[in-house]
């Protein structure tokens, strides 16, 4: 009886509305399967994005709103090549922080000038408030969707398995003591000996700059747009 009961609730559940304020690259490769798969089931799939994109393309299996920005398809070529070869280039570890220092700069530029100008569209703005959306579903590796988001007062769906320089710690207000928990990349476990607690704390440092430069801007912007003070952790 008990079985019969939840099979006849199942016909209560009702396809959504979904708005998606994706991130450009391998991020949108992940998320365009899942988008695939909610349109299948019934969902209604809405993605904004900008007119210049690298990836982001329309679909039949989602509705895509275009705003326009302030850069060429070959200016936005151009910083994810530098971007993906940064990576692969070797020297001393000093070195190589200086140089993802720089192109961190460039490239959250990019990114920046991508949400200002989404934001800032009354016109998408104003569909997006009158479309009644049920969700967002975003990709928090960069916040412009929690910006929309909390405009709109809406619940967001996060589609990434960590977040840069673990502004996930501090959002869910979880401890990482850098003492304790292993940082990206320092391939150590949570049992270190004191010279690799050091080596974890170096690994460390490089994110109070880099995180500074990509997210506080987006604070910043926060603020102006939803006129009150935010931080990145408080739209987490």
């Amino acid at each position: 009886a008990v079985v019969v009961l939840l099979l006849s609730l199942l016909g209560l559940a009702a396809a959504g509305k979904l708005l998606v304020v994706p991130v450009e690259g391998s991020h949108w490769l992940s998320m365009r399967e899942l988008l695939d798969t909610l349109h299948k089931k019934g969902h209604e799939v809405v993605v904004v994005a900008p007119e210049v994109t690298w990836h982001i393309k329309p679909s039949k299996t989602f509705v895509m709103k275009t705003y326009p920005v302030p850069f060429t398809q070959e200016e936005m070529d151009e910083v994810f090549k530098e971007s993906l070869q940064i990576y692969f280039e070797e020297g001393p570890f000093l070195e190589r922080v200086i140089r993802q220092y720089q192109q961190a700069k460039k490239s959250s530029a990019l990114f920046l000038a991508i949400c200002t100008h989404l934001i800032h569209n009354k016109e998408l703005i104003r569909y997006l408030e009158e479309s009644k959306f049920d969700a967002v579903l975003t990709d928090p590796f960069l916040p412009c969707g929690q910006i929309v988001a909390e405009h709109l007062s809406l619940p967001s769906v996060y589609f990434l398995q960590q977040i840069p320089c673990g502004l996930e710690y501090p959002a869910t207000q979880c401890p990482s003591p850098p003492s304790y928990v292993p940082r990206a990349f320092t391939d150590l476990t949570d049992h270190m000996t004191f010279l690799q607690r050091v080596k974890n704390m170096i690994y460390h440092i490089p994110n109070f700059f880099l995180c500074d430069i990509v997210y506080q801007p987006y604070a910043e912007l926060a603020s102006e747009f939803l006129k009150r003070e935010v931080t990145v952790p408080d739209l987490l």
